[in-house]
């Protein structure tokens, strides 16, 4: 399969339309092998894929021993990978276990948002990945949604440390690119005021089931030529779940207004003949502001259904007839 691939922004890396998340492949420890996790990212590969993005949060570093394991077999001059700062891995009784992962690392987080601490954090990213230097660096997880009441002081922290370390960083030719990986997009427009970024990789805001950020950020971006990363294009699986006992939204379990706009979103591309899933890995993309999607896999099945899902034939008419029903956005998309 030939993917598009999209410039990031205005530095020298390009991505594919659909990169690899790598945070399944480390959360879920032992229940995907080592050998099936190299199968896993050799495919991903074999298919087109050329942009994987980790970070140390996912499985406490194992995702990037995993990713870095794998790529070291291949030519560094082929893929682009992002890693992200923001947390430190300690040893286990120095920090906190995320509750999320079911790695055995024996490890634990402590957030750190100042400037030696993305310099620490980015050179014990590439030890574990095993290359000689990173794309993409991301300050994780500055918004809200991860620290509640106290993200004000969060982001002031990481406005006087770690994001001018970012910009430090690829200054010095040490990284090529910038910007934020984060659930809200908020904080994106709070960073783009004072921070020449990159790009944001952007979960679970912009997809088939809402886009907020067609109000102000995208706008924004293709003003200011800042790309946007699609992370959880599946809503954390939401738009991905027949039963509404296996869904989340969040990672927690749905609401009743989003399963119920989920399933007039089904019925609308049942009538089309096309299968939900399909749909929500494809929306995202036809905004000129997004350059690629990068929904996690762990097993082999969800990879060659994602790839076929990128590849299904999608009428015009379906976004119209979802937009004729109030249930998507088209401002701005290219049809």
């Amino acid at each position: 399969m030939v993917f598009n691939t999209n410039k990031l922004g205005e530095s020298s890396i390009s991505l594919t339309e659909m990169g690899f998340g790598g945070a399944p492949l480390g959360g879920v420890g032992k229940r995907a092998s080592e050998d099936q996790a190299m199968e896993i990212l050799r495919v991903a590969y074999e298919s087109g894929i050329r942009y994987f993005d980790t970070a140390p949060l996912y499985g406490h570093g194992l995702s990037e021993k995993r990713i870095g394991k794998f790529l070291n077999t291949i030519s560094r001059d082929s893929f682009a990978i992002s890693t992200k700062v923001g947390r430190l891995l300690v040893p286990k009784d120095e920090g906190q276990r995320d509750q999320m992962m079911h790695d055995d690392e024996a490890l634990s987080i402590i957030y750190d948002y100042s400037y030696e601490g993305a310099k620490t954090s980015l050179e014990a990213s590439i030890s574990r990945l095993g290359i000689d230097h990173v794309d993409l660096l991301l300050c994780h997880d500055i918004d809200k949604w991860t620290h509640g009441d106290g993200q004000p002081e969060i982001l002031k922290k990481a406005q006087q440390g770690i994001l001018p370390a970012l910009c430090d960083l690829r200054s010095e030719g040490v990284i090529k690119a910038i910007g934020l990986g984060v659930n809200e997009s908020e904080v994106c427009n709070e960073v783009m005021n004072n921070f020449d970024v990159d790009c944001f990789l952007l979960a679970g805001r912009f997809t088939l089931l809402e886009q907020a950020p067609l109000d102000d950020l995208l706008p924004r971006c293709i003003d200011n030529n800042v790309s946007i990363i699609i992370g959880g294009p599946y809503n954390s699986g939401m738009l991905a779940s027949v039963q509404r006992g296996n869904a989340t939204y969040d990672y927690k379990p749905v609401d009743d207004l989003r399963w119920e706009k989920a399933q007039k979103i089904r019925r609308v591309c049942d009538a089309h003949g096309v299968d939900l899933r399909a749909a929500a890995l494809q929306f995202p993309l036809k905004h000129p502001a997004v350059v690629s999607i990068v929904p996690g896999v762990w097993r082999m099945e969800e990879l060659r259904s994602n790839l076929d899902f990128l590849d299904a034939d999608i009428p015009d008419s379906l976004w119209q007839d979802l937009s004729n029903a109030n249930l998507l956005r088209l401002d701005g998309i290219n049809l």
